[in-house]
């Protein structure tokens, strides 16, 4: 792919990596096993863009975290908190009324 197409892929994949992030994280998980997760469900991501993300969200408070320390490696933990909760609703509900707006304009073509 050209370095166009791929500055605007990259644009468009931005967000939609926060609202997954904030979807998986209903159910506690580490850095690494989120990176995985987002690879197998087609949201490919690297740990320099993820990690940055994780502590944003955090500072903003659409993310908690604690450490868990009985394992024989220590792991952050991270945990969509309640408003991360709400702002995922809002971004589902968002994104599903961009999809149908979308389909609309291709079915337009037809």
């Amino acid at each position: 792919m050209n370095e166009t197409l791929d500055t605007h892929l990259q644009e468009l994949r931005r967000g939609t990596v926060v609202l997954a992030c904030l979807q998986l994280l209903r159910t506690p998980g580490y850095g690494y096993s989120l990176l995985d997760q987002l690879e197998k469900r087609g949201f490919a991501t690297d740990a320099n863009t993820l990690y940055p993300l994780l502590r944003r969200l955090e500072k903003q408070e659409y993310l908690t975290s604690e450490w868990n320390t009985e394992e024989a490696r220590p792991r952050k933990f991270y945990r969509t908190s309640d408003a991360g909760v709400r702002l995922a609703d809002t971004l589902t509900d968002e994104w599903r009324s961009l999809t149908t707006a979308i389909a609309s304009l291709t079915a337009e073509e037809n």
